[in-house]
């Protein structure tokens, strides 16, 4: 069965390229050009993966993505327009899973999905790399990654998929730093990484908001200054 793959973009024709090299890999493309259109489609449609513009008439991109995570855990990639840091923060804090920002290679945005959808379908079929534990546990923190859920002190933690897979690495490498980059190559899988990409620092803030931490004295997810991230166990 072929994945379905919503593209929302009010400028048609990048809507329209973005679909014709999703559908040249065997994609399923459902496109709108409105947020109340892209609503329509989502709760309608069995998606496998979005790709919302921020900028769109009637609903805006980020509240689009606000409310697929109220009820759908398919990734989420955003476009924004060159300049527009702060929707991209906001986005990621949202639930997006990525970014890219105008204007864009289409054979890069391809290599993103299929990135995503890679990471996806393991987290939902349990599918983890050989060598992987099932169940880590550091430091107060247990991640079963058969079920993929995480609990702090006996508590359930809420996280999205690209949220789990960044602690799961951090906990299987406890005591280790772990780079930006490096934790971009493990989720991700592809080599679209740049140093200003702040993707993962975003993930990271949003984490130790879910986890309670500090960002100043973090107790769990320690930022090594100039080098990565590590958890201590």
């Amino acid at each position: 069965m072929r994945e379905k793959i919503l593209v929302v973009d009010d400028e048609k024709e990048i809507a329209d390229l973005v679909a014709l090299y999703l559908e040249n890999e065997g994609f399923q493309v459902y496109k709108c050009y409105s947020g109340p259109d892209a609503i329509k489609c989502i709760s309608q449609e069995r998606l496998d993966l979005a790709i919302l513009d921020i900028m769109l008439p009637g609903i805006s991109g980020l509240e689009i993505c606000r409310k697929i995570r109220e009820s759908h855990t398919f990734p989420v990639i955003m476009l924004t327009a060159k300049g527009e840091e702060m929707d991209k923060i906001t986005g990621l804090t949202l639930g997006a899973d990525d970014y890219m920002t105008k204007p864009f290679l289409p054979l890069e945005l391809v290599a993103r999905v299929k990135a995503q959808l890679r990471r996806y379908k393991r987290y939902n079929t349990g599918g983890e790399r050989p060598g992987e534990e099932d169940v880590v546990t550091v430091s107060g923190l247990t991640l079963n990654s058969r079920t993929h859920e995480c609990f702090l002190n006996e508590r359930l933690l809420s996280l999205t998929p690209t949220e789990f897979s960044i602690l799961k690495i951090l906990c299987s490498r406890r005591g280790e730093v772990v780079s930006a980059e490096e934790l971009f190559h493990l989720i991700w899988e592809d080599e679209y990484y740049t140093k200003n990409n702040n993707t993962i620092t975003v993930h990271i803030r949003h984490l130790r908001e879910k986890m309670g931490d500090s960002f100043e004295n973090p107790k769990y997810i320690k930022t090594v200054w100039g080098c990565g991230y590590k958890i201590e166990g």
